[in-house]
């Protein structure tokens, strides 16, 4: 008998037919021997629903207040499956996250788990109950209800998890599993049946949406065996995520991620001293924009040109900033474009094997793809290219690595 925390998105749970279908998924689960923790999201769209209605009220609602709105959510959800759950003859009780008890800062609609009251449940799955948990919310210490962010019934789920030391945590969603690249741009992409926390990660961060970030970096942290599946087919292993060791033999490259969601601002001709970057840098930070990649090229005239990219969404804001310290730094000019997209290969097999970059790179010049920004790690090298150019990239890519084909099964003595 083991112990599973199942987590269903908004998709999974969207209608009366889903969150019948979630139940009889669940109840195959208890057949088995199995005791069963269920996370769950509000239904498909009914989050932004509440959130326009929130903004019909106030253009810039109240936090505290919209995270009370936004629970309520979860709330419809937990109890329809707990009836499924007891309409099919099984033992079902249903909880908020404050009353699981699951404590987080006070970061309204963007808290931070703190920690979890498991007992409760552990005492209801001993009694033989399938528990239900509102996914996306917690309880500050002073009993407000906050919410996670976006994408944060993932992170309940795991956090779960890690608490109860369930044996997995199976992510249902819309998708099969984690794939080599969006199958949409590649439908030669192929899926992963096992893929490591670091790629995960990177793959996260980098624009895949199958998992949100914070979700993959709690499991990695407490070790969560964390598994992705399709809430819309009965079959299929998915993707198992887990640690290198357990692992014989890895790719060179597991899978590539793409982004949309930047845009690069340029500082020409600054003075080439010592605390020139922060002094540019320093403004957006204060102004709370992230700031991602970042290239800086020393003249021969004793100035720089400073590059950087950040969210699309922040970067009338950021070219603002940098035009109103433009005096300030000496640059000659400040430049930006909107149409540029980020492009990454992900793999651990870099770590032992050399030759990864430059073969990256032959890839795009032989589809004439201009590189204008580079940035790596340990396992991860993206570029940023023209945004027409995004799809071209990472089908070429695709095909350069030869992700469609299955690795090769190492020799055993």
């Amino acid at each position: 008998m083991a112990l599973i925390v199942q987590k269903y998105g908004g998709t999974s749970v969207g209608s009366i037919e889903r969150i019948r279908s979630v139940a009889e998924r669940v109840a195959k689960f208890r057949a088995l021997g199995h005791q069963v923790v269920v996370v769950v999201s509000a239904m498909a769209g009914e989050t932004n629903r509440l959130i326009e209605l929130a903004r019909q009220i106030q253009k810039d609602p109240d936090p505290r207040e919209l995270d009370v709105l936004l629970a309520t959510g979860e709330q419809v959800s937990i109890a329809l499956l707990a009836m499924a759950l007891k309409d099919l003859g099984l033992k079902a009780k249903s909880y908020t996250g404050p009353q699981v008890r699951i404590l987080t800062d006070a970061a309204h609609t963007k808290a931070r788990i703190l920690a979890i009251d498991e007992e409760r449940l552990r005492r209801d799955l001993e009694a033989g109950c399938v528990v239900v948990v509102a996914g996306f919310q917690g309880v500050t210490e002073d009993g407000d209800i906050t919410t996670l962010g976006r994408g944060g019934s993932d992170t309940t789920g795991v956090a779960l998890a890690a608490a109860l030391k369930a044996d997995e945590c199976q992510i249902y969603t819309d998708v099969d599993g984690v794939y080599t690249t969006d199958p949409r741009i590649v439908p030669e992409a192929r899926r992963l049946k096992t893929i490591t926390f670091e790629e995960m990660l990177e793959m996260a961060s980098l624009g895949s949406k199958v998992l949100q970030i914070r979700s993959v970096e709690f499991a990695g942290k407490y070790r969560v065996r964390l598994r992705v599946l399709s809430s819309f087919e009965d079959e299929g292993e998915g993707t198992l995520i887990t640690f290198e060791e357990d692992a014989m033999e890895r790719p060179l490259i597991s899978g590539i991620a793409f982004n949309r969601d930047e845009a690069k601002l340029t500082v020409i001709g600054v003075p080439d001293r010592p605390g020139i970057a922060a002094h540019i840098l320093g403004p957006i930070a204060e102004a709370n924009i992230d700031v991602d990649m970042i290239v800086q090229n020393v003249g021969h005239d004793g100035t720089t040109d400073f590059s950087f990219t950040v969210h699309r969404n922040e970067y009338r804001k950021a070219l603002g900033l940098l035009e109103r310290i433009r005096g300030e730094i000496g640059a000659r000019a400040i430049e930006g474009d909107e149409r540029i997209a980020k492009v990454s290969i992900v793999g651990v097999g870099m770590r032992t094997h050399a030759g990864i970059a430059s073969k990256m790179f032959r890839a795009l010049a032989e589809e004439n793809i201009n590189i204008q920004m580079i940035s790596t790690s340990e396992i991860k090298i993206s570029v940023v290219v023209d945004d027409k150019y995004m799809e071209l990239a990472v089908r070429a890519l695709h095909q350069a690595f030869e992700l469609d084909k299955e690795p090769a099964v190492p020799a055993t003595a």
